[in-house]
This record gives C-alpha cells, sequence and structure tokens, in this order.
C-alpha cells in the first residue's frame, strides 16, 4: 500500500471523527434547549441525519478497506472493480449529502443554554 495513501485515509478518519463528534455535541446542545428551540425540530432531524450517513460512511469505507483494512479486496482481480467502484460512488455521494447537511446545520445555528443565567426576580 502507498504511504501516502495510508496517511491520506488517517487524515480522513480524523476528520470524520471530528465531525461526528461536533454533530453529537451539537445533538446535545438542541436537545438541552428544548422544544422551545425555534428551530428544534428541523435540527433535531438534519443532525440524525448527518449522524446515520456518517455511521453509514464508516461501515463502507471499514467495507470498501480504505479504513482500517479489515476486508482486503484483491484489487489484482477485475470482478471486483466494479463492486468498488459502486461502494466508493456511494460513499463519495453520502458525504457530499454529509456536508450539504452541516451547511444548514450551521445556517439554524444551535446556541448552548445559558448556564450562568440568573432567573428572572
Amino acid at each position: 500500500m502507498n504511504h501516502y495513501a495510508n496517511k491520506k485515509s488517517a487524515a480522513e478518519s480524523m476528520l470524520d471523527v471530528a465531525l461526528l463528534m461536533a454533530n453529537a455535541s451539537q445533538l446535545k446542545a438542541v436537545l438541552e434547549q428544548g422544544p422551545n428551540f425555534s428551530f428544534y425540530v428541523p435540527l433535531i432531524t438534519l443532525i440524525s441525519i448527518s449522524l446515520t450517513l456518517q455511521v453509514l460512511v464508516g461501515v463502507m469505507l471499514i467495507f470498501i478497506g480504505k479504513v482500517g483494512g479489515c476486508f482486503k479486496w484483491n484489487l489484482n482481480d477485475e470482478s471486483t472493480h466494479f463492486k468498488l467502484d459502486i461502494l466508493e460512488n456511494f460513499a463519495t455521494a453520502f458525504i457530499f449529502v454529509i456536508v450539504v447537511v452541516n451547511v444548514f446545520i450551521t445556517a439554524f445555528g444551535v446556541q448552548r443554554p445559558n448556564s450562568g443565567a440568573s432567573a428572572p426576580s
């Protein structure tokens, strides 16, 4: 395996984990806001879609063998090329959707609740 490809895959994996953690943090912040938050349902929906797709892409990348190398495909076998191309195309499409969904999550904005705010007297 190419050394550059290994480093690239490791960097992609770290970015995927960072986005997964950011989405989990955003989900927590929205849940803390409660149903009274103006964009509660859209944000819960968008964050859930993003998290689901991230997990799906992660599983696909593990299956393809780009991350972790759990499954080794014989790249010299031409019959596996079509299957790998299809999986890679789906993974790429899902990553594009994840990016678009996260743009909308950012646009709606997730505000953290004011934990230090005092109750009105």
